[in-house]
């Protein structure tokens, strides 16, 4: 069926070609010429239109006509010219083919008030007129074309020019964002009143139909003591005399932020690669600029961009890191960064001050690589082992900071002999830290209060300089095979519940050593939190014991009897718990503020049992799991005040259960209560309250008060 569709098409094409081919091969074999189209409507100022036939001799003519009031023609053609506002030129695009075009010679825009340009459209509809275009031979008229031009005034910006900086204007007397409704830039926008490109006819023809709300531009209303503001609905009879007239500067919603200045805009998506511009001089170093060597050199390690490792990527100034790279090794590597020199990385760096320090290079050897390389592949011949000497395994970049400048750099570059196969990979460290003094610049977990997702901050107490050493909690994070030999540790995240942990393997001997056992879980264990300390916010002041609480660590009993046997272990510590308990301790700028109440670290015991198939030494390698978990619980916000023994007791004067409520008797001249204006409300009761008191003074019981107090005076 698509088929049938398709061949229908396509012939119902070849019909139309043919036709529009036999009707110019007839208009040029009969000698004519005609117009294609006859007829044209015009909106804009320019008109395009085809003469087709034998134009060898033929002349175009334009004038403007009016169609009769009664019959709607418009005459005979006419080879007459006559004076018009429209140029009319043709250009031979084929030898039976002109193309004719007409364009208009006026200006298009409207006229504004002061405008002394006479070319100016004075009317919204600026052209309204009916052309005709008579191509003739000699005198004679051979054909004739019709144009009916309505265009419509074009609405310019005021602003022509160009510029590519934005003025951002005094913050002190105008928000930043004035005009939201401003979407399209150098143009008109459509209703929005308070577009700067508007000009005074753009907004007469929709002055009634602006956008209101604060996207119209109303983003500073008038506060409510205006006296322009307030309505006579809710106006109470005093507001004239205290309501205030001030001008719009000392709207209180304008902020005093940031003075004015300009920004010039950053350059567009490029697929080309992007170079490095040339570093600046240095004068003093902020957090995030990039530190410069002495021979005005980016001072570059390598580092991962956009998940990938490059080999030099500029270090910035207080931003640690800590990354690692993983290269497929088939031979030796021989160029930077796997092979280095203490002398290539001996290099001066600019310190900010107008001097220079000096990478301080310390060798370490490293004796074991398996946290370094990994086979991918075995090959059995040892022709192809590879052995690669003083291969650079890690860079350890240590900056010491005070102030604005660089005191001093060490390196710490880790090398070793790899004897691998062809196919191995190779995994490198690489970090930098900022210290100042002895404390590494880290950044905060919130301001104040911890915020979801940054790390818990712990501290062991320092008893020299009575300060604390800032660290963090840990939780295991398995790698490679999941063996808690080569696990790492995962930092602790607040408001993040997680659970992890690793494979011990245990040997033939430990069934019988479980003591030996459960203290090597326990070392294991004991290593992801060594800290004592933990921070309550997420600010502490590493010099302010206050900012910091006690961890609670639920130690094992030691008098719990162990029923070890020859294949089993009980009283493992496999599990370790970590219980946060947060509270919720109030809002800044809408964000919740989380504090840190307690901090509980807690062991769960195991058995483990070996399979030893019947024998008493087991000859297989076991594994056994060790798992830990971190649980955060929030401490609800009681808001509600206690009840008192007197509203638990007496259930009567309990206005949620009873239909008559005293304690609610004042309710009308309180501002709870809407039925009517509160100064009225307040002025009923102050008048009950003095006809209570008259009742009461002029009553039976203070005249009986009364005598009594003058029989005993007497």
């Amino acid at each position: 069926m698509a088929n049938v569709g398709v061949n229908l098409i396509s012939a119902s094409i070849s019909r139309q070609v043919t036709y529009v081919l036999l009707f110019i091969s007839l208009v040029h074999a009969q000698d004519i010429v005609v117009f294609q189209p006859s007829f044209l409507t015009a909106t804009g100022p320019t008109v395009t239109a085809f003469l087709l036939g034998n134009t060898s001799d033929v002349s175009l003519n334009l004038r403007t006509v009016s169609p009769s009031n009664t019959t709607g023609s418009v005459g005979s053609p006419s080879c007459v010219p006559e004076v018009t506002r429209w140029m009319l030129t043709k250009e031979q695009v084929e030898k039976t083919a002109v193309r004719v075009q007409l364009t208009r010679n006026q200006s298009l825009h409207a006229c504004s008030d002061n405008d002394t340009n006479t070319d100016c459209c004075t009317k919204l509809l600026c052209v309204l007129e009916t052309l005709q275009v008579t191509a003739c031979v000699g005198n004679t008229p051979k054909a004739s074309l019709l144009i009916q031009a309505t265009i419509h005034a074009r609405l310019f910006p005021a602003w022509t020019g160009y510029d590519n900086k934005t003025v951002i204007p005094n913050q002190v007397y105008q928000p930043l964002g004035p005009c939201p409704c401003d979407l399209t830039v150098r143009s008109c926008d459509i209703r929005c009143c308070c577009d700067k490109d508007c000009s005074s006819e753009d907004l007469k023809l929709f002055a009634s139909y602006c956008l209101p709300g604060p996207f119209g531009g109303q983003v500073s209303p008038d506060p409510d003591y205006q006296c322009s503001v307030q309505s006579s609905k809710n106006s109470p009879d005093w507001f004239p005399f205290l309501c205030v007239t001030s001008p719009p500067e000392n709207n209180p919603y304008l902020g005093f932020f940031y003075h004015g200045s300009t920004i010039s805009p950053k350059s567009g998506p490029s697929f080309q690669r992007q170079t490095l511009s040339a570093p600046m001089p240095v004068n003093l170093y902020v957090q995030g600029r990039p530190i410069v060597t002495l021979n005005n050199q980016y001072f570059s390690i390598p580092q991962k961009v956009l998940g990938q490792c490059v080999n030099s990527a500029p270090v910035a100034f207080l931003k640690n890191f800590e990354v690692e790279c993983v290269t497929l090794l088939h031979s030796c590597p021989t160029g930077f960064p796997l092979q280095t020199l203490p002398a290539d990385l001996s290099v001066q760096v600019m310190n900010g001050q107008g001097g220079d320090v000096v990478v301080n290079v310390t060798d370490d050897i490293a004796t074991d690589l398996n946290p370094f390389i990994s086979e991918i592949s075995a090959v059995s011949s040892t022709a192809h082992r590879l052995v690669c000497e003083n291969v650079t395994l890690a860079l350890d970049y240590k900056f010491f900071w005070q102030g604005n400048s660089i005191t001093a750099i060490t390196l710490t570059r880790t090398i070793g002999t790899l004897i691998s196969d062809v196919s191995a990979a190779l995994t490198t460290r690489y970090s930098a830290v900022f210290l100042n003094g002895n404390f590494i610049a880290e950044p905060n977990s919130g301001n104040p209060g911890y915020q979801v997702g940054k790390p818990v901050i712990a501290g062991i107490m320092d008893n020299n300089s009575e300060s604390m050493q800032r660290t963090s909690i840990s939780i295991w994070k398995p790698v490679h095979d999941g063996l808690c030999s080569t696990a790492e540790k995962k930092v602790v995240l607040f408001g993040e519940n997680s659970t992890s942990g690793c494979l011990l393997p245990v040997g033939q001997q430990i069934p019988t050593q479980c003591n030996l056992l459960r203290e090597v879980v326990t070392n294991l264990q004991a290593d992801l939190i060594t800290s004592t300390y933990v921070a309550k916010r997420g600010n502490p002041d590493l010099l302010t014991l206050t900012d910091w609480m006690n961890i609670s660590f639920v130690t094992l009993n030691s008098s719990t009897t162990v029923n070890d046997t020859a294949s089993t272990c009980s009283g493992i510590p496999s599990h370790q718990d970590i219980l946060v308990w947060s509270l919720i301790t109030g809002l800044v700028e809408g964000v919740p503020q989380r504090e840190i109440r307690d901090l509980q670290v807690s062991y769960s015991l195991s058995t483990w049992t070996w399979d030893c198939g019947g024998k008493s030494l087991c000859e297989e390698i076991q594994l056994f799991p060790i798992t830990s978990s971190v649980t955060f619980i929030d401490i609800p916000v009681n808001a509600e005040p206690p009840k008192t023994s007197f509203q638990i007791n007496f259930t009567e004067y309990d206005c949620s259960r009873n239909d008559v409520c005293w304690p609610e008797l004042a309710f009308p001249i309180t501002r709870y209560y809407t039925g009517e204006p509160y100064s009225q409300s307040l002025a009923k009761g102050m008048i009950l309250v003095f006809f209570f008191i008259a009742a009461s003074i002029l009553g039976t019981p203070w005249r009986q008060i009364r005598q009594v107090w003058y029989s005993t005076a007497l």
